[in-house]
């Protein structure tokens, strides 16, 4: 028994915050932007939403998608760094929304890996034979942990969300295999230092603005290129397959020189890596989902084609997989 993704759907916001924009509220250029990170514009949730509305509408697409009925889900998962509250999970948000009742549904916060994340821990639990269609969502506000006053990180961030429905198969196809990596000894590069246990809201926090997220841009460079280099490698050699039977490569959408460089190092050229870092920035675990439903809407993948995903985040995380798609089950 394996798993194939059988239904894919994308939500991002209408509101788009352009390089344009941003020029008006920060020291910083259009030129400056696109040069050193490849982004042109990204999409802002707007007031009255957060992450479970993105997310459940990526779920009706995606639903339809698999041309299944919603009752048929037996398990939601989603990956999120910016959940609606503390608790109740944002998978439970979206079950509601989607009028189901009585599945186990749970978040995962892998940050920007979190749709790998999720995908493979879809697959594991449809190998116990006790789940056959599972909805991953992830969903991401990062626009709500931005501080529009930081130049440095305010460029990046944008806002979406992608669901697939995860299905059971007895093909030689799906989802054949995961790699999944972490450090935390890294953590303090990218995070959000206030809102949790250790250190709670107050007047403080708020006044220092710690609610926001802080990043070590230059370490981050170096080791996300280096993890998703050797992610890469290493789901292709124990797999025996060569970057000339991948069809597409799929990289999280962080960075254009990073993407450039992880494509240098595994051997792909450019024209067989999907990039769409342009449209919407960085919507961490939203971005490489979205990028998988583009490419497959595009018609950039077909059945039969072996694809690779790979991510890196905060964490640190990191993973990759691969991927003989077969929507048919």
């Amino acid at each position: 028994m394996g798993a194939t993704i059988t239904g894919i759907g994308s939500y991002l916001p209408e509101k788009v915050l352009t390089n344009a924009d941003l020029e008006k509220m920060v020291d910083t250029s259009d030129e400056w932007i696109v040069t050193r990170t490849g982004i042109k514009e990204r999409r802002i949730c707007p007031e009255d939403q957060a992450s479970s509305d993105l997310g459940a509408e990526a779920a009706r697409r995606a639903i339809v998608d698999a041309g299944i009925d919603q009752s048929d889900i037996d398990m939601i998962v989603c990956a999120t760094i910016t959940a609606d509250m503390i608790f109740p999970s944002t998978a439970c948000i979206i079950q509601h929304k989607l009028g189901l009742d009585n599945i186990a549904c749970f978040d995962i916060s892998a940050a920007c890996s979190g749709f790998i994340y999720g995908l493979e821990i879809a697959r594991n639990f449809i190998d116990t034979g006790r789940y056959k269609r599972i909805l991953v969502v992830a969903a991401e506000c990062m626009s709500r942990v931005t501080d529009y006053t930081d130049r440095t990180t305010c460029v990046l961030l944008g806002d979406g969300a992608v669901a697939t429905i995860v299905s059971k198969t007895d093909k030689n196809s799906g989802i054949l295999d995961t790699y999944l990596g972490a450090s935390g000894k890294y953590g303090n590069l990218l995070y959000v230092p206030a809102g949790g246990s250790r250190m709670p809201a107050s007047f403080e926090t708020v006044e220092k603005r710690l609610h926001y997220m802080k990043m070590e841009g230059s370490s981050l460079f170096r080791i996300a290129v280096t993890a998703m280099s050797e992610s890469v490698k290493k789901i292709l050699e124990r797999n025996q397959v060569s970057s000339e039977q991948i069809k597409l490569i799929i990289p999280h959408q962080a960075n254009i020189r990073i993407i450039q460089s992880v494509a240098k190092l595994t051997d792909f050229p450019m024209e067989k890596v999907f990039v769409n870092i342009e449209k919407y920035g960085n919507m961490s675990a939203a971005s490489v989902g979205v990028a998988l439903d583009e490419a497959v809407k595009s018609e950039r993948i077909h059945n039969g084609d072996l694809i690779c995903m790979v991510s890196f985040g905060a964490g640190l995380t990191w993973a990759a997989n691969l991927i003989r798609w077969d929507k048919n089950g």
